[in-house]
């Protein structure tokens, strides 16, 4: 089979054995696959994503000096199975996954394992188990970003809003986007959101983002006693010390870049939710004492459930959650390299996806 495979920190579009669905497992054809943010990372910096798993007590199984086929946010199509399977969808149905799968080392992900080649790739292996056929005709491009959508599902999920929070998400990139959906979807409102790409607020603007600020012109710190939120110490205490009832601020931090927690806890308001959902993936600094002194919550996301998976996948299907925005076009192998490299480059592009069947 075709497929672009990270070598040497390099990508290259090259032919590769078709996997073999093992037990328990389906052989699936891709139709579209992702670019994601932390395949931009990988591309370079493999290793150093290994280490950090390791260090927090997960395994990738992975070595980064060996071949990989990048792609966990894809859209596929059942071709066969392997043993000891129920075949419950027969081949030709259309499918999203969990990109997870089990091997003789346990439980590996797709797309970033040596064993399991991910949706750059024409041909996957995926877990029978975890297979959800796409309802409602839905077309494969739209239900490949189930999987970045669950990220901001998960996120919002996590930061227990409420219709009377006001949220600040900070970032419009595809995470951002993804959390801007979900709390639409749960009514929340207002929502700020805040990117310096004309493209990417536009996006936002159309996801139902209620206010949209460039931050060279505007601090989106600047709103939040307008929204009945107490911007400062001072303020929060003359509203508990009059017993007035105030709304909570929720703020999503989807970035990911040094610095960016520091300035979120000197500026957000007091009593605060902080949910860090951007992977940063260096060392940073914070002043604890001032998340004392203010009593912020920080919290750290990551992922998703499988039933958070499902529901966006049928939310996205029933029309409640309108991916278009994210969409940035659609690449060949030979064009994947490229998109790597425009993705990289701040505001080109939001959600670029491969169709490893073309040139």
């Amino acid at each position: 089979m075709k497929a672009v495979v990270r070598r040497g920190g390099a990508l290259v579009d090259t032919d590769m054995a078709d996997p073999v669905p093992g037990e328990g497992q389906a052989l699936v054809r891709t139709l579209v696959c992702g670019i994601c943010g932390s395949d931009l990372h990988a591309l370079h910096h493999l290793d150093h994503m290994v280490a950090l798993t390791s260090r927090a007590g997960g395994s990738l199984n992975l070595d980064p000096a060996a071949d990989v086929v990048f792609g966990h946010e894809f859209a596929a199509e059942v071709l066969d199975y392997g043993p000891g399977t129920e075949k419950r969808l027969k081949p030709g149905t259309r499918v999203v996954s969990v990109p997870a799968a089990f091997g003789p080392q346990g439980s590996e992900l797709v797309g970033y394992s040596n064993r399991f080649p991910g949706g750059f790739a024409e041909r996957m292996v995926l877990q029978e188990a975890l297979l959800l056929e796409v309802p409602n005709g839905l077309d494969a491009e739209r239900a490949a970003l189930t999987e970045p959508m669950s990220v901001g599902e998960h996120a919002v999920a996590q930061a227990s809003v409420t219709r009377q929070s006001v949220a600040l998400v900070i970032g419009c990139g595809p995470v951002g986007l993804s959390v801007i959906s979900a709390l639409k979807a749960r009514r929340v409102g207002p929502v700020i959101a805040t990117d310096f790409s004309p493209a990417r607020r536009a996006a936002a603007e159309a996801l139902g983002a209620d206010i949209v600020l460039d931050p060279r012109e505007h601090s989106p710190h600047e709103r939040w006693e307008s929204f009945d939120v107490p911007a400062t110490l001072a303020s929060f205490g003359a509203a508990s010390l009059m017993g007035r009832q105030v709304r909570d601020a929720v703020v999503f931090e989807c970035v990911g870049v040094p610095g960016m927690l520091q300035n979120l806890i000197e500026n957000a308001p007091p009593n605060a939710t902080i949910m860090v959902v951007g992977v940063c993936m260096e060392s940073d600094t914070i002043e604890p004492s001032l998340a004392i002194n203010k009593q912020l919550n920080l919290k750290f996301v990551f992922g998703y459930s499988p039933e958070e998976f499902a529901a966006t996948l049928r939310e996205i299907a029933e029309g409640t959650r309108d991916v278009t925005a994210l969409m940035s076009g659609t690449v060949g192998r030979s064009g994947v390299a490229a998109a790597f490299d425009a993705l990289g480059r701040a505001g080109e592009g939001i959600k670029i996806l491969v169709d490893p069947s073309r040139d």
